[in-house]
Order: C-alpha cells, then sequence, then structure tokens
C-alpha cells in the first residue's frame, strides 16, 4: 500500500521508544523521525526500521515538527510524539475525518489508561490553556493537540511560527481563528517507553518551563 500520509516524529532520546513504536505504524502512514539533538542512537534505530530521518539542530518542539513538515511531501501530515505513549493505530480514524473533508484538523484528546501516566502538574497546565482557549476564542477541543492531522498545504499557509513548545498552542489559535473546522477523538494515553524520559510531564520544572511558553504565544 502507498502511504497516504506523512507521520512525523519529533524526536529526542527516544531510541527505546522507536524500537516499540515503528514497526506498530499502520502501512497508511510513512513516517518521518526529527531528530533534535540526541545523544542516543535514536537516528540509527528510525533508519533501521526504514523511517526518513531528518536532523533539526535548533532545539525546541517546534522547531522539530516545522521541520518534520517541510521535509513531508504527501497531501497529509500527521503528528505525534516519538515516545511510544500513543498508540498509531488510532491515528487511521482522524486521517479518515480530513481526507474524507469532515474536518479540517483532527485532534486527540487523551484519555489516560492508568493512574500516573498524565502528572497532576502536566494535566493542570494543559486545562488551563484548553479554559483559556475554549472562553476566549471559542476554540472546541478539549486538549492542545498532542496528535493531529492536517493538509500539508494548509498547515503551511496557517504559517505557525513558535519553535518551541507553544506551536500547538498557536497552531490551535490559528486554525480556530482561521474558522477551521476541527474534529476531536478520544486517544489511549499510556506510559511513555521504558528508558525515556519526558521533557514536559518528566518534571514541574519542564512543565513551568513548557507552561511559559504557551504564555507567551497567547500573550
Amino acid at each position: 500500500m502507498e502511504p497516504l500520509c506523512d507521520l512525523i516524529l519529533p524526536c529526542r532520546d527516544e531510541a527505546p521508544a522507536l524500537a516499540a513504536l515503528l514497526p506498530a505504524v499502520p502501512a497508511e502512514f510513512a513516517v518521518i523521525v526529527v531528530d533534535n539533538g540526541s545523544s542516543d542512537d535514536t537516528a540509527e534505530v528510525a533508519r533501521r526500521l526504514g523511517a526518513t530521518v531528518v536532523g533539526e539542530s535548533t532545539p525546541g518542539y517546534g522547531a522539530a515538527v516545522h521541520a518534520g513538515l517541510l521535509a513531508a511531501t504527501r497531501d497529509y501530515v500527521a503528528f505525534m510524539d516519538g515516545d511510544d505513549s500513543f498508540d498509531p493505530a488510532e491515528l487511521l480514524p482522524m486521517l479518515e475525518d480530513v481526507s474524507s473533508g469532515r474536518a479540517d484538523l483532527a485532534v486527540g484528546r487523551r484519555r489516560p489508561v492508568s493512574r500516573g501516566v498524565w502528572p497532576w502538574h502536566a494535566r493542570l497546565g494543559n486545562s488551563l490553556i484548553v479554559w483559556w482557549l475554549r472562553r476566549r476564542i471559542g476554540m472546541n477541543a478539549h486538549d492542545i493537540a498532542p496528535i493531529r492531522i492536517s493538509r500539508r498545504d494548509e498547515l503551511l499557509a496557517l504559517d505557525v511560527l513558535d519553535r518551541r513548545f507553544g506551536y500547538p498552542v498557536e497552531l490551535l489559535q490559528k486554525a480556530t481563528h482561521a474558522g477551521w473546522r476541527l474534529a476531536e477523538r478520544d486517544v489511549s494515553y499510556r506510559p511513555r517507553a521504558v528508558g525515556t524520559r519526558s521533557k514536559v510531564s518528566g518534571s514541574v520544572r519542564g512543565t513551568l518551563r513548557t507552561a511559559r511558553d504557551f504564555w507567551r504565544v497567547l500573550s
């Protein structure tokens, strides 16, 4: 089967996760791993398992996402963390939402599969940002799009500029202002792969740094 969509995985030190994640990606997706300054063998594992690898030396989630977007060649692009906390099979109905024309942007709403998967400080920060977006601009999603799918050309035209952790918040804000139709689906949120550590929710400090990036975008 010829893939319909490029799946972009921004990664930094995610080799153990990729070993489990990449074999589970459905055939509808061609994987692009963006190596954002890894000190482990993230790039080597990705290549061995058939992914295209793009290097991005500028640190930051948004920088890695944008590098992947520029490298993509298919009409549709999907984005998902490379830590194996999401099931890539759950991207399939989201791809259908966009490819059928029902939505311009399909996003996932995290549903933790067990206690402790989503630390309280990360969940609190997410809830505050979502509350602000829903109240101030009428966004109809309930999460900050941890996984998402759209058309590549339309996403490029949206011109999301943040290159740090504020990227998804700016994306949702601009998509809402542009009148994009959003489709939101529940997605399983499971423990990240053993041997990897979250740059956002892995510590209170990481969450505070991310929250700073979020509010900078909203200010």
